[in-house]
């Protein structure tokens, strides 16, 4: 069973909304991409920083063209205004044992909060996949 709709995550971005699900269902086009997450955070100045992460499928290599080929699909599907800032490879997306992406705990990581803190890892079916977003977080803020 498929259930489409908007996730508890809306991207809000110079005020024009969208729900994450619309991302997802254009980076589905993009045959290289097996699975993505997309997060949007305030920083304290009033600007946002909206990465894109990705699992590309095997033996795929995210690129640069590859990036570019993602970021029109999400200019087109979409708007301009929702393009990620970044796109970062990472080995696994988070997910609930229910099957739903955890994006609201991945922003709070993103944003300094302690992992142990936003989520309890006994509810994740691959709770390791947190522990790439932690040392992401410590690099984008240092």
């Amino acid at each position: 069973m498929i259930i489409y709709g908007r996730s508890d995550a809306t991207l809000n971005r110079g005020g024009i909304r969208i729900g994450t699900s619309e991302i997802y269902r254009a980076v589905d086009k993009v045959k290289e991409v097996k699975d993505a997450l997309m997060v949007c955070i305030e920083k304290g100045d009033g600007d946002f920083y909206m990465p894109l992460f990705v699992v590309m499928n095997e033996p795929m290599q995210l690129s640069d063209d590859l990036k570019k080929k993602i970021n029109q699909v999400i200019r087109t599907d979409n708007t301009p205004r929702h393009v990620p800032d970044e796109i970062i490879a990472v080995p696994d997306i988070p997910y609930t044992i229910s099957g739903k992406k955890t994006e609201t705990p991945v922003k709070k990581i993103l944003m300094g909060k302690d992992p142990s803190r936003v989520i309890n890892a006994g509810s994740l079916r691959n709770p390791d996949s947190l522990n790439f977003f932690a040392a992401f977080q410590k690099k984008i803020n240092t």
